[in-house]
């Protein structure tokens, strides 16, 4: 207790300056702060390093900070930026000074059903984007829902969820194995072991929040666990007389015990209740898009522009997997680019001609795609490819391996694709040094615009 008495006057790295304690799990502490230069209010999470090592939990930090540097939306807590001392690792996060949502209906009993709509819109935006980019929170229920100071509400906690291009890698199944997340919300599928589509297990937990959202309870409850398990397992939940028809209905199609037959994110959005009184604050996420050719296939290039801790997080320096082992190898290249998009596509394009690769224009997920014909020590070798803006002029490409070797991947990015790209590289990350302009801190009040 003295030592988070003492946190009050502690400064990290010089630029913060720690406040009181929001709230701590197992492995870390969450603290108000501010900016010692700007005056903006954060929320720092502090790990302990030796701790998180000796619990066996590293990937799961190392992929938490994955998963938020992919999440830029209104509804999402934002993760500003990750540092790191001998002992610490601290994430610089947005700050909600509205708190938990569930302290929030807590005061209330119950939520309007114009009220609980409107928190459900936004939660369900922010559920649909994470999804979009690959992300399955995985412990969606109220305490991990915060409100901003304007009451809109901010998803958070992404240290238990998964990433979709990691689904399959150990079983090939293309599902998550993971039993996880908080009892009463977690999907009857995961319960059973045998496998789980992480975004219809998001979309039961949107259910069972809607439900305590307009019910001020949970649809299912009891105190022994085998039982708890055998009721949502049979999705067996009476709705309380004020609900509306509609809302029962559509209570109804998010707690289908049965995954395949659930309702999908894209049909719920449809729906004339859930359109109803709509927000218009989460129509659109922070980031855009930019459409971009390549021969005549057009692909989504996500985001059009990097903050800070964009570029610093994809750099060597902020490479968390070094921050714990010094001897992880890398699966992935980045680099630097002046050239347009579309010269930049083409150029990936004629390197799977070239060689050994199909490729491919990945739409929906606004990525390049490579895939080998030939399979090696660990199935064929895949890659992926997303470009971002960092200026009008500067692009940076990262690549990334989806499938096979990793020893292979490496073989292949020094002997043939950085010798392929040469003449359109500006600078490589992890090579020869990349330019200061990519480098230099941006000031943090601009990784909000």
């Amino acid at each position: 207790m003295a030592m988070e008495k003492n946190q009050d006057s502690k400064v990290i790295m010089g630029r913060y300056k720690l406040g009181r304690l929001l709230g701590r799990g197992t492995f870390a502490k969450v603290y108000k702060a501010h900016n010692i230069s700007t005056g903006e209010v954060v929320a720092i999470k502090v790990f302990d390093k030796e701790a998180v090592r000796r619990s066996g939990t590293v990937d799961q930090v190392r992929r938490e900070v994955d998963v938020m540097r992919r999440l830029h939306h209104p509804n999402v807590v934002r993760l500003h930026e990750v540092m790191a001392t001998r002992s610490r690792i601290y994430f610089v996060m947005e700050y909600a000074s509205g708190g938990e949502l569930f302290a929030r209906l807590a005061e209330s009993t119950r939520f309007p059903e114009p009220v609980a709509r409107r928190y459900f819109q936004q939660l369900i935006t922010a559920v649909e984007f994470c999804h979009s980019r690959g992300v399955y929170h995985r412990d969606l229920k109220p305490e991990n829902l915060l409100l901003d100071a304007h009451g809109n509400l901010k998803v958070s906690d992404f240290g238990l969820s998964a990433l979709a291009d990691g689904a399959s890698r150990h079983r090939g199944d293309a599902l998550l194995h993971t039993t996880c997340g908080t009892p009463a919300y977690v999907a009857p599928e995961v319960i059973l072991k045998r496998g789980y589509d992480g975004a219809k297990a998001d979309i039961w937990s949107c259910g069972v929040i809607l439900f305590v959202l307009l019910a001020g309870r949970l649809p299912f409850h009891d105190t022994n666990l085998v039982l708890l398990y055998k009721r949502i397992a049979r999705s067996d939940y009476q709705c309380p007389a004020w609900f509306s028809i509609d809302a029962r209905k559509l209570l109804a199609r998010l707690l289908d015990p049965n995954p395949n037959t659930r309702i999908t994110i894209t049909k719920l959005m449809a729906r004339t209740w859930f359109q109803k009184d709509s927000c218009p604050l989460s129509d659109k996420p922070l980031d855009t898009s930019e459409t971009v050719t390549a021969s005549s296939p057009t692909i989504n290039v996500r985001p059009s522009s990097m903050n800070a801790f964009d570029i610093i997080s994809r750099s060597s320096v902020l490479d968390l997997a070094k921050m714990f082992d010094a001897e992880h190898k890398t699966s992935e290249a980045r680099f630097s680019s002046k050239e347009t998009t579309t010269v930049i596509v083409s150029k990936l394009g004629k390197i799977a001609e070239a060689g050994r690769f199909s490729f491919k224009l990945n739409k929906e997920k606004g990525r390049v795609e490579l895939e080998g014909s030939q399979d090696g020590r660990k199935r064929a070798l895949a890659l992926e490819a997303e470009i971002f803006e960092v200026a009008p002029s500067v692009h940076v490409v990262e690549m990334r391996k989806t499938g096979g070797d990793s020893l292979e991947f490496q073989d292949f990015y020094k002997q043939e694709l950085k010798p392929s790209l040469g003449d359109i590289v500006w600078a490589w990350q992890g090579g020869d040094s990349p330019p200061p302009t990519l480098t230099t801190a941006v000031p943090r009040s601009n990784t909000n615009s």
